[in-house]
């Protein structure tokens, strides 16, 4: 509810105005606090952007501490009509062969034509059999009022029949109706019964030739439903697209530069994590940083450089391998240095940055990658994180503010409306000490005269 004040009717004074300057400088305590809770969400911010930098080191990091990372291979292929793919699993390797087929859909199309797909076709039930006839995969129900769209309709719904149909225009004014397989591969193959079909293609396996080229040598043959040959070579995945008939060689080799890439990405990660830190914890003169001076925050960075700079076990520092912490507190990477150390002793590149044993074990090492994530995981972590704690706290803090502004907005608005009475009164007061006033003033004229 507010209240109006008639200014300058009476006393002549800006009431109006009086009360809202009474009412700014009561609200210099809440101002204080909106200042305060705006440096609080700052400070919440900061807490978390850098949190977010430490969330993605120990991503990094914790990807080379496993095993599997360290076999990093690579897929190569003679020819270009056969593409090699490679996993975390995967184990070098060479192996030759010829493309004998490639796979394809066994597709049919009806032998009636047809005007338009909105009217009658007049088919019956189809019968839905196997590529050599000999077994049913199921019946499309037919009555004759069908059109061409709506039995395609019908038999895409019936996802167990394994086929795909769609009404095709073959020529201006003529229609059919063309049934392909859901998948390629001879047993995706099917023929149709009850209605006259021709078969435009036959379902086959794609399939590849491995030996047998030489006089008395016998070879064998590797079948896939689709273009795709996964497990041929452990971890490795082929994708064929045509028939080769000339022996193609495809290969699994060790990926040092791959191997080299993931470290690099580590040391990035690092470096990228220290400059955050660096950012919003600046204690130089004149700094505004959210955390200038934050302990709890430099001393991360700290950390994380001791973690590389500490020698590991007994193998040694990782400046053997090419990664050495510099005067301005980073880390650098020789990747050079890393290639030939991986090359000549990769038992000591993978000990120094993925660790040796299972954790737990009495003589396991944790290498610098482990050290890493575990100072990164440390301050990060959602539910224990140091960074994460810090941020919620100043969640909570930023809460009470809000509710004690609150509190101000309903304390100043009694106070003004407090003041408002009190001048309107004053006004009043006035208004009829005045008429008082001219009221005694008339009675004395008329005396006196």
């Amino acid at each position: 509810m507010t209240m109006s004040i008639n200014t300058g009717l009476v006393s002549g004074m800006d009431t109006g105005t009086m009360v809202n300057q009474l009412i700014q400088l009561e609200a210099a305590s809440q101002n204080a606090l909106k200042t305060r809770l705006s440096n609080t969400q700052v400070t919440a911010s900061a807490y978390r952007t850098v949190n977010s930098a430490l969330a993605a080191l120990t991503t990094a990091a914790e990807a080379l501490t496993k095993p599997e990372s360290w076999s990093s291979t690579k897929g190569s292929s003679s020819t270009g009509s056969v593409t090699v793919g490679t996993t975390s699993s995967a184990t070098p390797g060479t192996l030759s062969f010829t493309v004998a087929k490639v796979a394809t859909t066994a597709s049919s199309v009806s032998t009636g034509r047809w005007a338009s797909t909105s009217v009658a076709a007049g088919l019956t039930s189809l019968d839905i059999r196997t590529a050599d006839g000999a077994a049913s995969k199921g019946t499309v129900t037919l009555d004759g009022t069908e059109t061409l769209e709506q039995i395609a309709a019908k038999i895409n719904a019936d996802t167990a029949l394994g086929i795909k149909a769609t009404a095709v225009q073959v020529s201006p004014g003529q229609f059919a109706l063309q049934l392909s397989g859901a998948a390629s591969g001879k047993a995706a193959g099917f023929q149709v019964g009850g209605t006259a079909f021709t078969a435009t293609s036959l379902g086959q396996d794609a399939e590849l030739r491995i030996g047998g080229t030489d006089a008395g040598t016998s070879g064998y043959t590797i079948s896939s439903p689709t273009n795709t040959f996964e497990g041929v070579l452990p971890g490795a995945t082929f994708t064929v697209t045509k028939e080769e008939s000339t022996p193609v060689t495809v290969s699994v080799t060790a990926d040092p530069d791959g191997l080299a890439t993931k470290v690099a990405g580590l040391v990035d990660s690092v470096n990228n994590a220290i400059s955050t830190i660096k950012t919003y914890t600046t204690n130089t003169p004149g700094s505004k940083a959210a955390l200038r001076g934050e302990y709890a925050v430099t001393s991360i960075g700290s950390q994380l450089l001791e973690a590389v700079s500490k020698a590991i076990g007994t193998s040694g520092s990782a400046a053997q391998i090419g990664i050495e912490t510099t005067r301005d507190g980073k880390l650098t990477f020789d990747k050079e240095k890393f290639a030939e150390a991986l090359k000549a002793t990769p038992d000591l590149a993978q000990r120094l940055v993925g660790g040796s044993g299972m954790p737990g074990d009495p003589g396991a090492v944790t290498g610098i990658a482990g050290r890493i994530r575990d100072v990164a995981k440390l301050a990060s972590d959602t539910t224990t994180g140091t960074l994460s704690s810090l941020a919620k706290g100043q969640d909570n803090l930023a809460r009470d503010i809000t509710d004690r502004i609150a509190d101000w907005d309903v304390r100043l608005a009694a106070r003004k409306l407090a003041l408002t009475r009190q001048f309107t009164a004053m006004e009043t007061a006035l208004s009829s000490l005045n008429n008082q006033s001219n009221w005694l003033a008339g009675q004395l004229g008329s005396l006196s005269s």
